[in-house]
């Protein structure tokens, strides 16, 4: 028997702009800067925590399994269940579906859901080639055939390639995610004036939100090792313009391509937490819920045009649970790129993609700019990729409650082609 479950809290931290080397925090560090102070002012002992699932997807090699580093730092009871998921970009969202799933059942009745990324520590990977030079070093038995491969040494064996780069790439298509994000903008003629508009906006909404408190609660500061103080998004730039962003060259599709540093997610390191309770713990320990988890639809598409798994998976939840767009009051969307958000929008609207590829009767309507990602998004606060899901979820739970909505629909691509979606009710 399925039973009611409830985001009763969640924190996150602040989402950090990678700035060219390793940031103060690796994932665990972020975890943990969000995860205490949220348990510290819960109502209940963090003891009675059952189960403790986190999405990551650049596990750093003295952190294996970082939901029970985490854990353990946390100082929850050693008993208690702690596994880490991974599924790209929706790795955050996942948890907290593994989480509402097990509550669901009766296997949970608290459960820690949250997703923590350092993109700043993405290793530096070897070329193949000079992986083969070092085994062979390695295998050499004598002076001699230890000299002979020291000299067979290249300058360009010296030359590392960044981590991010390789995992950004699609191997099937061998698209790399900004080349996907063109590719579906060119299909839905979004141009670049829109996709610059599309930006600046972003950043307006996210400055707006910061200055009139409205993450407060939300977001708790973490303190570095050195003493420095990280009380913010950082990666905003209150003074965006479409003008401005206009003179930015192409990244990824050069000379013409659409998709610039400007109108894309930031790189950046951040961890986010939610807690997820049954109604029997709700009522037991006078939690105040801020919604319930109504259902959550996996799905998949072409790789090369992963950044419509908003549409196909946002479109399942919604046919499953026989609801339409209109009947959802907020949207979060998480911003991959300015041309993919809205490209998405754009196939809600198309007759052909209702009719053909999702089976509807014709298009699935319209999201009005005014219920979609209200205090901005990845384009202005960063993408730091296992903690997104959960930070979009966890702050549309919030803005439900805010502004009296009743339904909310929280979404992302995925690289790899899928698409995840996660819809909520008031509580």
């Amino acid at each position: 028997m399925s039973r009611a479950v409830y985001f009763v809290d969640g924190a996150r931290t602040p989402f950090i702009k990678a700035r060219g080397k390793p940031g103060p925090f690796t994932p665990v560090d972020l975890a943990v800067q969000c995860g205490r102070p949220l348990l510290l002012r819960q109502r209940f002992d963090p003891a009675l925590i059952d189960l403790v699932v986190l999405g990551c997807v650049n596990v750093v090699a003295e952190e294996m399994n970082p939901a029970r580093v985490a854990a353990l730092r946390l100082g929850l009871p050693e008993a208690v269940p702690a596994y880490t998921v991974q599924i790209n970009c929706g790795s955050g969202m996942l948890s907290i579906d593994e989480a509402f799933r097990a509550v669901e059942s009766g296997r949970s009745r608290i459960a820690l859901a949250g997703g923590a990324e350092a993109l700043s520590h993405s290793p530096l990977v070897l070329q193949r080639g000079a992986v083969d030079w070092f085994a062979r070093l390695n295998g050499a038995k004598s002076p001699g055939e230890r000299l002979k491969v020291v000299s067979s040494l290249r300058p360009d064996f010296l030359k590392p390639v960044i981590g991010l780069e390789r995992g950004l790439t699609d191997p099937i298509t061998s698209l790399n995610m900004g080349q996907t994000a063109e590719k579906i903008g060119h299909l839905f003629g979004v141009t670049r004036r829109e996709a610059d508009e599309y930006a600046a906006e972003s950043h307006r909404r996210l400055a707006q939100a910061q200055s009139e408190g409205l993450l407060k609660g939300e977001v708790l500061t973490a303190f570095a090792q050195d003493g420095r103080v990280y009380d913010h998004d950082d990666g905003v730039r209150p003074d965006s313009t479409a003008k401005a962003l206009s003179g930015l060259k192409p990244v990824f599709e050069r000379p013409y391509g659409n998709v610039t540093a400007g109108n894309s997610s930031q790189i950046t390191d951040g961890a986010s937490w939610t807690i997820l309770a049954s109604e029997e713990a709700v009522r037991e320990h006078g939690l105040e819920p801020l919604a319930r988890i109504v259902d959550a639809h996996w799905a998949g598409l072409d790789p090369s045009i992963m950044g419509l798994g908003p549409v196909v998976s946002m479109a399942g939840l919604l046919k499953k649970r026989g609801l339409s767009l209109a009947d959802i009051d907020l949207f979060e969307i998480n911003e991959a790129f300015a041309a993919q958000v809205l490209a998405c929008l754009r196939a809600f609207e198309d007759e052909g993609v209702g009719r053909k590829v999702l089976g509807f009767d014709g298009a699935l309507g319209s999201i009005p700019r005014d219920r979609l990602n209200v205090d901005g998004g990845a384009i202005a606060l960063g993408h730091p990729v296992g903690a997104s899901g959960n930070r979009i979820t966890l702050h549309l739970a919030r803005t439900l409650r805010r502004r009296g909505a009743r339904f909310g629909v929280a979404s992302q691509c995925i690289g790899g082609g899928l698409g995840g979606a996660m819809l909520l009710e008031a509580a």
